[in-house]
């Protein structure tokens, strides 16, 4: 029904506290209950059929949950992708007042979050530059580019980069020039796309074309296409997601994941769910399809991506 495949991020799987917007339930937020939890959600995920599973080392206790995991079940046909770029620094410490994570683009930081990141292989296929910006100066760092390069030639992995913020689309058209030999170094591109933030859409398709693998994440947009009465500007788009998941018969969750598939068609969509519940109700975004009107009418939706993205920057973590 659709090219996309359904992948789980474990940003809300692997860290007390994540920027989105809860439904009011308060989980354990134990290291053991958070282990207890990922492994479930992670088996559930397997079990219904997806296949790729992405993480970072910024992800609290993301990555080691999924190489545990990995390391446990041994499967032979998962696609693993994770991250280089950020540091966990909460500790786990809930109402952390700081910054969660901090960034680093050196290359000693590559080589120090590499030689643990590496563990996840054989079943790793992915590597990523965590939330690449210009003002790190990664893109133009030579060393680090050419220890991508040398992992890409010694391992076979897709070297990928991650990316939000205003100015995606420039970053994507930045790395896209990037090439080592006369090869492309990044064939990976995780980019934020849903119905508020659309701007990405022709790069998108670009990439696409040149058969890169194109990764959407924050189909939801952090919680927002959720009825919230303190966003009552997109109080006519509720209206209009609660219209159409009565008709298909699923949540808006999987009306805004629906959406991301028929009109970009990525090559995988990230849940960022973090129960089986939540899972389970994504999904069912794969037993429908939108029509031409259905698509057109939610496009009407999309924001300036710079009111967008600074409404996202006010989000709390919780």
């Amino acid at each position: 029904m659709s090219k996309t495949k359904m992948g789980l991020g474990l940003a809300a799987l692997g860290r007390p506290e994540y920027i989105n917007i809860r439904d009011g339930i308060i989980p354990n937020k134990t290291l053991v209950a958070f282990r207890e939890n990922a492994f479930s959600v992670l088996n559930f995920a397997y079990k219904q059929g997806i296949r790729y599973f992405d993480t970072a080392p910024s992800y609290g206790k993301g990555e080691q949950f999924l190489t545990n995991w990995n390391s446990k079940y041994q499967h032979m046909d998962v696609i693993l992708s994770t991250k280089w770029g950020y540091t966990y620094v909460a500790d786990w410490e809930l109402g952390f007042s700081g910054a969660h994570e901090v960034k680093e683009h050196s290359l000693d930081k590559l080589i120090e979050q590499w030689q643990i990141s590496k563990k996840l292989q054989p079943a790793l296929n992915i590597y990523q530059v965590h939330s690449t910006t210009f003002e790190s100066g990664v893109l133009e760092n030579k060393d680090v580019l050419n220890q991508l390069y040398e992992i890409k030639k010694q391992t076979g992995l897709q070297i990928g980069i991650t990316t939000s913020g205003l100015n995606q689309t420039e970053i994507i058209e930045a790395a896209l020039k990037i090439q080592i030999k006369k090869e492309d170094l990044f064939d990976s591109y995780q980019v934020t796309y849903n119905i508020l933030e659309q701007a990405s859409y022709d790069i998108l398709k670009h990439l696409l074309q040149l058969k890169k693998t194109v990764i959407i994440k924050e189909a939801l947009a952090n919680g927002r296409i959720f009825k919230n009465e303190k966003f009552s500007h997109y109080q006519k788009l509720y209206d209009v997601l609660d219209a159409l998941a009565k008709k298909h018969q699923v949540g808006t969750d999987a009306i805004a994941i629906r959406f991301v598939m028929d009109n970009l068609e990525p090559t995988y969509l990230l849940s960022g769910a973090s129960s089986k519940e939540q899972l389970e109700q994504n999904m069912k975004a794969q037993n429908f399809k939108l029509k031409k009107e259905e698509l057109a009418l939610l496009k009407l939706f999309k924001t300036a991506p710079k009111d967008y993205w600074e409404e996202r920057n006010e989000l709390v973590w919780n």
